[in-house]
């Protein structure tokens, strides 16, 4: 679902499914993974049932230990029995729900759908029971319109156990996005909101946000462990890559800020949400490889959108101008400066001014922006079987994957991505997911929303355990 107004309604659809712009690593990844996978669904399963009007979406999980282990298997099990006291599984969601304000504005994306589907008094007793059955214990919703948060979203999540944290858009769309966790499950340790509007940077006038929540788990078996758990909902525009990049820098340096524990390493990190842009993408590529050299890139491309892109100015070299304080490595530049103190690498106080100088000069030359997370995908972005895309989304006029939950992964972790840098404390090992359809199966019960499915966006769900190092 787009959050902008400004796109014309002439638009031309988009093709069904994401290019192919993955590169030759990612198909080894991909294969590595493909044998570590196992499908929880069983051979004489239908995929789909016809009668109720829904698609069938089954459980995949990951080989541990050479037997296989279905999620949920154990979710009852008491934490502290004294076998897996150094264990801590949890689930993640990442939902896109549909603001209505959204929808009532970009209403020729839903041409398809029976009128009365489409009102927020049908659609949200639908949006809160899939949220009931999958019942998980972190939710990280976008496009949560701010008047139905107030009188009906919070309480009716509130007496399933949740606790919530929301951030508003800051400009006119009255939807913005929210995290909320289990209280059985986590205590909030800090809720940090990002606003990537910026007044006096001509380059941020667009109201997108993100949240970013430093949650600590119950019944674990160190007081101290952290998880930080960040959702976000970038800018839609396929022709404005230097917003969505600046935007996601500024997010990834709020993690930075909040996330170091205290030996310098950072605590485990899942970020979530809807990035409006589709996997092998520059955009996308930059999230999980940690580094993106933008030089000589178009500025349409970024999000690998559009096949044809409009947008053809080429990145400016440096993105975002030094006033926003935020360095090439997506961190805040005065925290960049007290961890180069801190290693001993000021220089003494005669040549620092000379330095610093030459630093910023450098930097404002430099094409190659950097971020600090070993982070992979839970999704794989294709079937196995066949090299069809996965889609997150699907409505008239595209049906693409533009919705994400990341992770960072812990070394013995069989579906992570190889040759990240290890800077984490301990990590994440991901322990299944909710597989995601088909275009031709989404069609099959007239795209997304439908009579049981009531946002354009799928849920993303995924389990995980804490791994301490």
């Amino acid at each position: 679902m787009k959050s902008e107004g400004e796109e014309p309604l002439t638009k031309k659809r988009r093709l069904s499914g994401q290019h192919d712009t993955s590169t030759p690593e990612e198909e080894t990844n991909f294969s590595n993974q493909k044998e570590a996978l196992c499908l929880s669904v069983a051979q004489n399963e239908e995929k789909h049932s016809r009668k109720k009007g829904t698609v069938k979406r089954h459980w995949e999980y990951f080989c541990q230990h050479s037997r296989t282990m279905k999620i949920f298997e154990n979710k009852e099990i008491d934490q502290s029995n004294t076998e897996n006291e150094a264990k801590f599984d949890f689930t993640v969601m990442s939902y896109n729900i549909l603001s209505q304000n959204l929808l009532d504005d970009n209403s020729h994306l839903y041409k398809h759908c029976r009128q009365r589907l489409l009102i927020w008094t049908y659609r949200f007793p639908n949006i809160l029971q899939e949220i009931k059955q999958l019942d998980a214990d972190v939710l990280c919703l976008q496009e949560v319109q701010e008047d139905h948060y107030r009188t009906e979203i919070k309480s009716s999540l509130e007496s399933l156990g949740y606790h919530c944290e929301y951030k508003m858009r800051t400009g006119r769309k009255p939807d913005g996005c929210a995290i909320c966790f289990k209280t059985s499950k986590f205590s909030l340790i800090s809720s940090n909101p990002v606003e990537f509007f910026r007044r006096d940077i001509p380059l941020l006038d667009r109201d997108n946000v993100g949240l970013v929540l430093l949650l600590q788990p119950r019944f674990h078996c160190k007081t101290n462990a952290a998880i930080c758990i960040a959702n976000t909902h970038l800018l839609y525009n396929p022709r404005r890559g230097d917003i969505k990049l600046t935007q996601l820098a500024m997010l990834l340096a709020e993690i930075a800020n909040v996330a170091p524990q205290k030996d310098g390493t950072f605590c485990p990190i899942i970020i979530c949400g809807d990035f409006n842009s589709v996997p092998g993408s520059p955009l996308y590529r930059f999230i999980k490889e940690g580094k993106l050299n933008y030089e000589g890139l178009a500025i349409g491309k970024v999000s690998g959108q559009e096949q044809f892109p409009r947008g053809q100015r080429i990145l400016p070299i440096p993105i975002w101008p030094k006033k926003l304080g935020i360095s090439q490595n997506c961190v805040y530049e005065i925290k960049q400066q007290q961890k180069e103190e801190n290693a001993g690498e000021k220089l003494e106080a005669a040549k620092v001014d000379n330095t610093q100088e030459i630093v910023i000069a450098s930097e404002k030359l430099s094409s190659k922006l950097q971020h600090h997370f070993k982070l992979s995908s839970v999704y794989s972005h294709y079937f196995p079987e066949t090299g069809i895309p996965e889609v997150t989304t699907c409505h008239s006029r595209s049906a693409v994957t533009v919705d994400y939950i990341f992770y960072s992964a812990a070394n013995d972790d069989t579906a992570a991505q190889p040759g990240a840098e290890d800077s984490f404390h301990g990590g994440l090992k991901l322990l299944g997911r909710l597989a995601l359809l088909t275009e031709k199966d989404l069609w099959t019960v007239n795209g997304l929303p439908n009579e049981n499915n009531s946002s354009d966006h799928l849920p993303l769900l995924a389990e995980f355990r804490l791994i301490e190092r």
